[in-house]
């Protein structure tokens, strides 16, 4: 399969000489992009942006209130859940500035992505940019992501290879089912894996601002929690909490690539095939929209990542309508099936039933 299966018919005259695959990618690359910037759908949304930063703020506000007004309650648990879909969005808005979705300016960007992922989310934006880069440079793609170079799952046959001994094994076969219960513990990975990159003297931009932001963060939020509740309900509100944002992270992103084809570092693949044959789409409308923070439409997301999130919408019956005209393979399903999609994967991988399972898009990418 090639990202270009049909061409418009040449003018009478002397034929030129073929394009190279390559260059024939990059045309029709050149080509999408064209009709994207013709629709406007890369101009900034600074009035969306600000609404949902103001929105999110003022989510936390009302919540540390509710905590002071509730006090030693154990009422105050459903706030901690509350506190987790807040994050969650925080996160999500931070996730955009490190796009440079929000604004026209880098270092715009780079202070309200920061502010949202380190000062009110508690995790370190420069930890996660480097990762997130990466993971965008090859999606899917061995060696390369790390999205799929996990210390718990087997996303890949290499990976499911490992020896793990008699107990590890047996966890790795059933280690779909093993998914949902798993993703508790996600938001406290999170927060461990970040502290870890800015302790350990890793690679990480502006190292010294995330920790004075992260500092802050955790400051502010655990001596609210110590004056006004029990030490046993503090525990509780923050294991609920991290519990909570651990489900609405783990469940925005794992729809969206896992279960798709995955490929060896060696593989040809030009930029147009590798975002949209790695990537899935989530139906689902306004509510799954909000809930994976614009992350439901992944192909769009993938091809133009500096896109507004509001764009996205616009974006996609320009891209599928592309991808179709050119043979290109635009993986589409509810959440449902995508969740199911994800297990199965799981599944297939910790049982290495290759024999059963076999890509023929992995196959003619190796």
């Amino acid at each position: 399969m090639t990202a270009i299966d049909q061409h418009s018919p040449l003018p009478a005259g002397p034929s030129p000489a073929p394009l190279a695959p390559r260059h024939r990618a990059t045309t029709a690359y050149a080509e999408l992009s064209r009709q994207i910037r013709a629709e406007g759908l890369l101009e900034r949304r600074r009035g969306y942006y600000w609404w949902r930063m103001s929105t999110a703020v003022l989510a936390l506000a009302a919540i540390a209130a509710g905590v002071v007004l509730l006090g030693d309650s154990w009422l105050v648990l459903l706030l901690a859940g509350a506190l987790a879909l807040v994050v969650a969005q925080c996160a999500f808005l931070g996730h955009d500035g490190a796009h440079r979705q929000i604004f026209a300016s880098a270092r715009a960007n780079e202070v309200a992505g920061r502010g949202m992922a380190c000062l009110a989310s508690g995790l370190s934006y420069g930890w996660w940019l480097g990762k997130h880069n990466r993971h965008h440079q090859a999606p899917n793609t061995i060696g390369v992501d790390g999205d799929i170079d996990s210390k718990v799952f087997a996303f890949t046959e290499p990976a499911a290879d490992a020896p793990r001994g008699r107990v590890g094994t047996w966890l790795t076969e059933h280690q779909g089912w093993f998914f949902f219960p798993l993703l508790l513990l996600e938001g406290a990975n999170l927060h461990v894996e970040s502290a870890r990159a800015l302790l350990s003297g890793g690679k990480v931009k502006r190292r010294a601002v995330d920790l004075a932001l992260i500092g802050a963060h955790w400051a502010a939020y655990l001596t609210l929690l110590l004056v006004v509740l029990s030490p046993g309900k503090a525990a509780a509100f923050v294991g609920v909490h991290l519990a909570l944002l651990g489900v609405a992270m783990g469940g925005a992103f794992a729809p969206n690539h896992t279960g798709m084809p995955i490929v060896p570092k060696s593989a040809k693949i030009d930029f147009l095939s590798r975002q949209v044959l790695m990537s899935r789409n989530v139906r689902g409308g306004p509510l799954v929209h909000l809930g994976m923070g614009g992350l439901d439409l992944q192909i769009e997301h993938h091809l133009f990542p500096s896109m507004p999130r509001p764009q996205l919408r616009r974006a996609q019956p320009i891209v599928k309508a592309f991808c179709a005209e050119r043979g290109l393979a635009y993986a589409e399903t509810t959440y449902v099936g995508a969740m199911a999609a994800v297990v199965a994967h799981l599944n297939v991988m910790g049982l290495r039933a290759r024999d059963a399972y076999t890509c023929p898009l992995s196959a003619q990418l190796r």
